[in-house]
């Protein structure tokens, strides 16, 4: 059985941040508290409408999906990185959309894979052919049910995330590639052979940093590769300075969102 926002409770929301952008509360309020359950199995969400939310509108939807250290069941640490971008005054008025911050439980992994930490960079093998995980499965569902709503536009949806979530992203393109205008995976990496499902049909903006030592940046070298052997045109930035957290200095490209925006099936 499935449980998903209704729209009457999308409308108070917007109220709600009416409210709170007057009192000047935390910036992070704006995002609501949600979740969607699936049997016995609840995935904790955070949501982001934008400002003056219309129904009758339609607006691009952003699904970013966060790191290893921001797994939990408070449905508050997934906004540590990365929310701040959509928060940013300009952005909400040049750029509305809504966006999508799940929180992956405690134990599970968005992506199906194994990890070997005895090893640095950590060594990872994947199982796409597998099912996808527990937190994979409710995020796919999630994100069927909000390009079901009319308010969605079905030709911008878009998945970023970091570490993790990078990873994560590049799974759910391949177990969703219809669904996806475009990409931003930061320090993950995934499996080469899945790249040709989505190779020529979602744009993607690959970012990782030359000096990481949790997720080694030649996986996503091995990504951007795949692609390009599939007739895919990647767009890649490897940061020389950087560690494992590339998202800073990515999250501080000024055009990382107006690139994202800009593509469309």
């Amino acid at each position: 059985m499935k449980h998903f926002i209704s729209f009457f409770s999308l409308v108070l929301f917007t109220s709600f941040c009416s409210l709170n952008a007057q009192e000047g509360k935390s910036s992070k309020d704006l995002f609501s508290y949600e979740a969607h359950v699936v049997d016995s199995d609840t995935l904790n969400y955070r949501m982001l409408l934008p400002e003056n939310f219309d129904e009758s509108k339609t607006y691009p939807l952003v699904l970013f999906l966060h790191g290893a250290g921001e797994r939990g069941d408070n449905n508050k640490n997934q906004l540590v990185h990365g929310s701040s971008l959509f928060l940013n005054e300009t952005t909400r008025d040049s750029l509305p959309a809504i966006i999508i911050f799940p929180q992956c439980a405690k134990g599970d992994y968005w992506s199906k894979l194994e990890a070997d930490r005895t090893t640095k960079p950590i060594t990872f093998k994947y199982k796409y052919n597998d099912n996808p995980t527990t937190a994979m499965a409710l995020v796919m569902d999630l994100m069927d049910n909000m390009v079901s709503q009319p308010f969605v536009k079905t030709d911008q949806v878009y998945v970023m995330g970091l570490s993790m979530g990078g990873m994560g992203t590049f799974e759910i393109l391949y177990r969703k590639p219809k669904m996806f205008a475009a990409a931003i995976p930061i320090c993950g990496g995934g499996d080469p052979e899945s790249a040709v499902s989505y190779a020529t049909d979602v744009p993607l903006w690959i970012i990782h940093g030359a000096k990481d030592d949790v997720v080694d940046p030649k996986l996503s070298l091995s990504m951007a590769s795949a692609i390009l052997s599939a007739g895919g045109f990647p767009k890649l930035t490897i940061y020389d300075f950087a560690n494992h957290n590339s998202w800073d200095p990515a999250f501080a490209e000024p055009e990382l969102l107006t690139w994202l925006f800009s593509n469309s099936k």
